[in-house]
């Protein structure tokens, strides 16, 4: 968490603040993932916000002086719209000031987000990202070549973001339970219709879950404040000895390199 639904329904709700112009910066916290460069980041002082799109679970503010600010949420975090008087809370690292007063708040509790700015090409993160999960970019004829040459587990297979970019534990287990297939499957074993399925599964998975406002199941909100409510439609995440929704068999969970993982054994197989 935040994966690719919680992260596009942020950058949704900071759409309004395309064509404002950042004041400051204020780093109240370095230490994240990697820690914050103070120095790169005030620089961005009097640069206008020109486009903000998403590249798997990374937000990238597009600036005036032609370079990004990038943004990672990790575990925990978030980013808030804040008025000019709002009271700053606890986990809050650091806040992007707009020369309309208002503020954009990065709260990150476990602190494995990460913050940079510079230029795209010089960003390794987006480099090593595969097509975003719902990009012209991901086919099934790529998802299909990406299991083939790999004996691990398919869920494993879908949380490389190397293959595909912006899934998570929460929305493979989903989209494998739409897709019926276990996630502790030999990905090299599937049939290129299995892949085609699964595709299929993922994408539905993931726009039914931005339709909602993505997962909050922690502290996740939009950039609004507004909680999501995905969660209530959960199939098998975290649903362990509940009912199928489809047959009725209690749902099993497995750990696949030390995560859970949700399914139905007679659902998917």
């Amino acid at each position: 968490m935040p994966e690719l639904p919680e992260v596009e329904t942020i950058r949704r709700s900071l759409m309004p603040c395309i064509g404002a112009t950042i004041s400051a910066v204020d780093v109240w916290q370095r230490h994240l993932r990697r820690p914050l460069d103070p120095n790169a980041l005030r620089s961005l002082a009097g640069q206008r916000i020109d486009c903000l799109s998403r590249q798997g679970k990374y937000l990238i503010f597009a600036l005036s002086n032609e370079q990004v600010l990038l943004v990672h949420f990790g575990m925990s975090g978030t980013l808030r719209i804040a008025a000019a008087e709002a009271v700053k809370k606890d986990h809050d690292h650091l806040q992007i000031v707009l020369a309309d007063g208002r503020r954009l708040v990065l709260n990150d509790p476990r602190r494995f987000g990460l913050v940079w700015a510079g230029r795209l090409h010089d960003a390794k993160e987006i480099d090593r990202l595969g097509p975003d999960a719902l990009s012209d970019d991901f086919t099934p004829e790529h998802l299909h070549h990406a299991l083939r040459r790999s004996g691990r587990a398919i869920r494993n297979v879908l949380l490389d973001q190397r293959v595909v970019a912006g899934v998570g534990n929460i929305y493979a287990n989903e989209a494998l339970f739409l897709a019926g297939l276990r996630p502790g499957r030999r990905a090299q074993r599937l049939k290129r219709s299995d892949a085609t399925r699964l595709y299929e599964a993922l994408r539905t998975t993931l726009n039914e879950a931005i339709a909602a406002g993505g997962s909050s199941i922690a502290d996740f909100h939009d950039g609004n404040g507004q909680l999501g409510y995905f969660q209530l439609r959960f199939r098998v995440y975290d649903r362990e000895g509940q009912p199928c929704v489809a047959c009725g068999q209690l749902i099993q969970r497995v750990l696949l390199t030390g995560r859970s993982s949700f399914f139905c054994p007679r659902c998917q197989r």
